[in-house]
């Protein structure tokens, strides 16, 4: 007898067809039958040890999360509720071109203070791994939720020639590329680019084409934080476009968004740019979170010479008042490229987390509110916080636009990320909400999309792009990755100020075939493994 039979559920299968209703049969990690209604009729219904009352739920495909920070937190924290509770089953890591694979000791040592915004210094981890392949198997010991790799262009420039601001070598640019393949081979879907973000912004269109041959070769996409979201945002979207189409290589756009003054209204814009690309033959998607402000680190927005030499460097150049002072001119007058060419706002920025816990009162307040409580310049604020907190705080960044949003996530080629940063003491919602606030909010609420579009965004569109031949969907033969979720109720609990709050409605959460989330409440199953790329 079966393991699990999901009886009188309402099945949005993740294809954007209508809904119907069946009971849904699994076993061994797969779904082994679905016997729909009408077929059901007159009919003995399947049994199994095991019978979930479905009634009023909607089953559809476990969420894919395009876009994830969860490199060191899936293998800190095993619970991970803040994904596994958003129905969340599969996250894709490895993103803006900075993460822990491939590495050397050097690098590493960069790498967990580059990025320490995002996922913390590492001090409690373990890092046993210095390869792609070793960091999969190390997430193949068993997490929360499946996961992913893109390999890290940054990490990989690192590796290969340091965090200089020149073009590489050919030997140099050979190396690369013999990383890149390396980490295809062990299992990584694609390559990522954090283009505003040190070392990677170095790389010109030539280098980055040349990666992406490489990845193309191995079935792969290219997933860039592009050169700009302010500023020239449509000639950084373009320049990725042409990019790709001239390596011939699928193109995932990361958080697309059109943010900054200069791009209210915009996203009509950036659509028709893509149609033509899409309609001209290109390979493309994109993702994008259901919120207006963005996150990062305060670090991140310094000009690109400022971040030169990797983070010592950065510390000394700060330190020193007559290069601080340079700093201070590129950010508020002239904009740095680290702030996508746009003259920093600094009431549009909040501090949002901090390493060391005795700047707490910094976080929550933007870097103009904290300047005017202490009687000194926003510059010099920020500056304290970056020498003190040694590059480690995490913004928030309110500049984005409602009707962008609600432009972008209608497109054809849409898909949902989070780009969840889960550190800091108020991080952005959107680590804990993005998920059940596309249902909530912006389905049952808003209206932009209908259920069975929104689930298909989150489900089998991301898993296509994957290149997964057998996730996303509901269908026998399938993982049974699954969620369960109330159509009524489902909302995001996380809110700016409550950030770290966990959705209603969302019952049920199934990693192949194993309940992570049973009556609302996070087990202790660990059923997550790397999922590796599928070869040609």
């Amino acid at each position: 007898m079966e393991e699990l039979v999901i009886r009188d559920a309402d099945v949005v299968d993740g294809s954007g067809e209508p809904s119907y209703r069946a009971d849904v049969v699994v076993d061994r990690g797969r779904i082994v039958s679905i016997v729909k209604e009408a077929a059901a009729a007159g009919c003995q219904r399947p049994k199994a040890r095991r019978e979930l009352d479905a009634e009023g739920l909607v089953l559809s495909p476990g969420f894919i999360d395009m876009h994830a920070h969860s490199d060191l937190a899936l293998l800190r924290d095993p619970d991970h509720s803040a994904k596994a509770a958003q129905g969340v089953t599969l996250e894709v890591l490895g993103q803006d071109g900075l993460s822990y694979a491939p590495v050397d000791d050097r690098t590493l040592g960069e790498v967990r203070r580059a990025i320490a915004g995002w996922n913390g210094t590492g001090d409690d981890i373990d890092f046993d791994w210095r390869s792609v392949g070793e960091y999969l198997d190390r997430l193949d010991r068993g997490i929360a939720v499946n996961a992913a790799y893109l390999i890290p262009q940054g990490t990989v420039r690192a590796l290969a020639m340091g965090w200089e601001d020149r073009r590489a070598t050919p030997e140099e640019l050979q190396r690369m590329r013999e990383l890149v393949a390396e980490g295809m081979e062990q299992g990584a879907v694609g390559l990522s680019s954090g283009l505003t973000y040190t070392p990677g912004m170095y790389a010109d269109g030539a280098e980055l084409t040349e990666l992406c041959r490489v990845v193309a070769s191995y079935g792969g996409y290219y997933c860039p934080h592009h050169r700009s979201y302010g500023a020239g945002a449509l000639e950084a979207y373009e320049e990725m476009v042409t990019l790709a189409r001239r390596a011939g290589c699928p193109l995932h756009l990361a958080h697309a968004t059109m943010n900054f003054g200069v791009n209210k209204g915009r996203a009509p814009e950036l659509l028709a740019l893509l149609d033509r690309a899409l309609d001209a033959g290109a390979d493309i998607s994109l993702d994008s979170y259901p919120y207006t402000p963005g996150c990062t680190t305060l670090v991140a927005l310094l000009p690109s010479w400022a971040s030169e030499g990797g983070p010592e460097a950065v510390l000394k150049r700060l330190a020193d008042e007559g290069t601080a002072e340079r700093i201070r001119h590129d950010l508020e007058v002239t904009g740095s490229d680290g702030c996508h060419g746009v003259p920093v706002e600094w009431e549009t920025i909040e501090i949002s987390g901090v390493g060391d816990p005795a700047l707490g009162a910094y976080v929550g307040r933007t870097v103009l509110q904290s300047a005017r409580e202490r009687g000194t310049s926003p510059w010099a604020v920020a500056r304290e916080l970056l020498l003190r907190d040694r590059l480690a705080p995490t913004i928030l960044q309110h500049v984005g636009h409602e009707e962008n949003v609600r432009e972008i996530m209608r497109h054809r080629v849409h898909t949902g990320g989070s780009d969840g940063i889960l550190q800091g003491s108020k991080p952005h919602p959107r680590a804990y909400g993005t998920f059940p606030r596309y249902l909530g909010h912006y389905v049952r609420e808003a209206g932009v999309l209908s259920l069975e579009e929104c689930v298909a965004h989150l489900t089998s569109r991301p898993a296509a792009r994957l290149r997964l031949p057998d996730r996303g969907l509901v269908r026998e033969g399938y993982r049974a990755d699954l969620v369960l979720f109330d159509p009524r109720t489902v909302a995001a609990g996380a809110t700016f100020e409550e950030p770290r709050t966990l959705p209603t409605g969302i019952p049920y959460v199934l990693v192949d075939g194993q309940f992570v989330i049973e009556d609302g409440r996070r087990t202790d199953v660990l059923a997550g493994r790397a999922v590796r790329r599928t070869p040609r």
